[in-house]
């Protein structure tokens, strides 16, 4: 039965049961849902992007990224959760940022707190729809570096420590981890993932929730509880139920790429790395762009054709899967934009309603509450879930039944008691501290994965201690090295050491231009300067794996003179740290490394270690 609506002017009593820590979670909800408008209901179904001001001001715009003014989001739309963008250079600023928002926030008449959520922001990924460039918060590797050491306890370490910096500036649900299967090559969304194969991933996706979340060994040596709760980063996993098998590797952020197939009927492989996050307690689920081509599935009733409309529309596998099959009873938030055209970076961005573009956004907005999600990722729109149930076509039972889930999480957190606001001075000590800086460091070294050595000479793995080094295609700062001497010329050097990043096609300026697909075949100049220097000077080549990448060339031109080894995520130093074994490299490859092109495009998208004859295994890395 649908709870009676507030009225927009009704006073709220100072003791309210809502507003009593004392009283069940169940009993809170219930109240404040009773107090609420249809209004100030819908707000609650909206988390879009906000930005944080100059000095930590509230930001009321205009934004190149297209996102409204913030008190016209939480005073006007209403609006409780939000996605912030890039992080102010101090914590301090940024916890300012926060506490404003916050009372903002308590300035409506009802109260309720804002919950600020983030993509992940530990690592070297610059990619404002995907993740965020590490600011003043210690730095880690990428997602795969830490699949590549094969270390659960280390997963939940660096969880922890993002959760402890995310606490101190306020920052209450990861939109993250990501446990897509990375079976497809050319996908440029492979870096936020733990690679290839199902279990690697579902273990250490375990591992990454319970360290936010505070509810593993780590938190409970720490002496917290180990339950979720005050101290807990609430993780939204994605992209349910697998977005890797994109079709030839292109993404569903646009058009192209908006067709996931499974030529090699791997479906539920895909699905296992979501059971082993649902086992370890993750709170949110976030369904892919995709839209399924030719699937068919077991949804608990035996194989049906899937329906081909994006998973963010698709009742079949928010409520019949995810709700009733997986028993999932927490919060269902979709991916960014699935309802409102919008403008980006200066250019048009079509609403990713793949399957239903053809549907007027408040029609694509019924079809995902039908199909079971509770909140809209990347939209402000909520007026159209009051249009839609003046109209009788979504009854406030429904929007009801969302709004208290979207509720339980906000008390559960904590965010109407004690932990509403941030010490701005505390978070300027604890963002960033040395300890978590140099644990950082020391697991992007970790996570390095030699994958060939010269046989001799000075190139050789581990590289000899107070060697000569040059070092090309560093863009970082190098300081603190305690294994080698830089030198500003290969005449100079003992060992050259070339840093490369997987390539790429360019897909020309604006947002598209973040993401990293098309070709895997570096260009015929990088491999020529690979030889050049070879032949030169004993050489270490040093690849940035953001996906796969074609290195059988690049192999060629070392000649058997120089060694190559791969990176997910690490600076200059940390990668010297590890070659010169001052921190042992023990990464492992998280997916096949393919030899070449032709056995990517005969491959199939949905199908692991599936290309022909790689040149480097999953699980390859030599012990040094």
């Amino acid at each position: 039965m649908t709870a009676p609506t507030g009225a927009a002017d009704a006073p709220v009593p100072a003791d309210a049961p809502y507003r009593d820590a004392s009283r069940p979670v169940a009993e809170r909800v219930a109240d404040l849902l009773a107090r609420m408008t249809l209004e100030e209901k819908a707000g609650q179904l909206f988390q879009t992007m906000i930005e944080v001001g100059k000095g930590g001001a509230l930001s009321e715009g205009p934004s190149a990224m297209g996102v409204p003014a913030t008190t016209d989001m939480v005073v006007k739309r209403q609006m409780t959760h939000f996605n912030v963008l890039m992080a102010p250079p101090t914590a301090r600023e940024f916890a300012l940022w926060h506490n404003r928002l916050q009372e903002l926030a308590a300035s409506t008449r009802l109260g309720i707190p804002v919950t600020v959520s983030t993509d992940p922001r530990h690592a070297f990924t610059d990619n404002p729809g995907t993740a965020l460039l590490s600011g003043p918060f210690s730095q880690w590797p990428e997602t795969l570096g830490l699949a590549a050491t094969r270390d659960e306890r280390l997963v939940e370490e660096h969880a922890d420590a993002a959760r402890r910096e995310y606490l101190a500036v306020g920052i209450r649900t990861a939109l993250h981890p990501q446990v897509d299967l990375a079976t497809e090559p050319r996908w440029s969304r492979a870096n936020g993932t733990f690679g290839e194969d199902a279990a690697l991933t579902g273990r250490m996706g375990a591992a990454y929730v319970r360290g936010f979340q505070a509810t593993g060994d780590v938190a409970r040596a720490a002496g917290l509880p180990g339950t979720f709760g005050e101290r807990s980063v609430s993780t939204m996993t994605k992209h349910f139920p697998g977005g890797g098998p994109q079709q030839d590797g292109e993404d569903p952020h646009f058009a192209y790429g908006r067709e996931q197939v499974y030529p090699g009927g791997r479906f539920a492989e895909h699905l296992e790395p979501f059971k082993a996050l649902l086992a370890a307690g993750t709170r949110q689920m976030m369904p892919y762009y995709g839209m399924p081509v030719g699937l068919e599935a077991d949804l608990g009733d035996g194989p049906e054709a899937v329906e081909q409309v994006g998973f963010g529309f698709n009742r079949q596998i928010l409520t019949r899967l995810l709700r009733d099959e997986l028993g999932f009873d927490g919060v269902v938030c979709t991916d960014w934009g699935l309802v409102s055209d919008a403008e980006i970076l200066g250019q048009p961005f079509p609403a990713r309603a793949w399957g239903v573009e053809h549907l007027a956004p408040v029609d694509r907005l019924e079809r995902i509450l039908a199909a079971g999600a509770d909140q809209l990722g990347g939209e402000a729109c909520p007026e159209l879930v009051v249009e839609l149930v003046r109209a009788g076509r979504v009854t406030e039972a429904r929007v009801d039944e969302s709004v208290a889930r979207l509720l339980r999480e906000k008390f559960e957190l904590g965010l109407f008691d004690g932990a509403r606001d941030v010490d701005a001075d505390a978070a300027a000590s604890v963002v960033g501290h040395p300890d978590l800086v140099a644990a950082g460091r020391r697991a992007q070294s970790r996570s390095v994965t030699p994958l060939a050595s010269a046989a001799d000479g000075a190139a050789r793995l581990p590289l000899a201690r107070g060697l000569r080094v040059f070092v090309e295609g560093a863009a970082d700062v190098v300081d603190g090295l305690e294994g080698a001497t830089l030198v500003a010329s290969p005449a100079e050097a003992d060992v050259a050491l070339l840093r490369l990043k997987a390539p790429y096609d360019d897909r020309g300026p604006g947002f598209e231009g973040f993401f990293h697909a098309g070709s895997l075949d570096f260009p015929a100049e990088v491999v020529a300067h690979v030889a050049e220097t070879a032949a030169q000077v004993p050489t270490v080549v040093d690849v940035y794996l953001d996906r796969p990448a074609i290195l059988a060339p690049v192999l060629e031109a070392l000649g058997g003179r120089g060694s190559l080894v791969a990176n997910f995520g690490a600076s200059t130093p940390a990668l010297l740290d590890a070659l010169t074994g001052i921190v042992p490299a023990e990464g492992r490859l998280p997916f096949d490394l393919p030899r070449s092109t032709a056995a990517v495009e005969a491959s199939r998208e949905d199908v692991p270690f599936d290309t022909a004859d790689p040149l480097f295994r999953f699980g390859h890395g030599l012990a040094l």
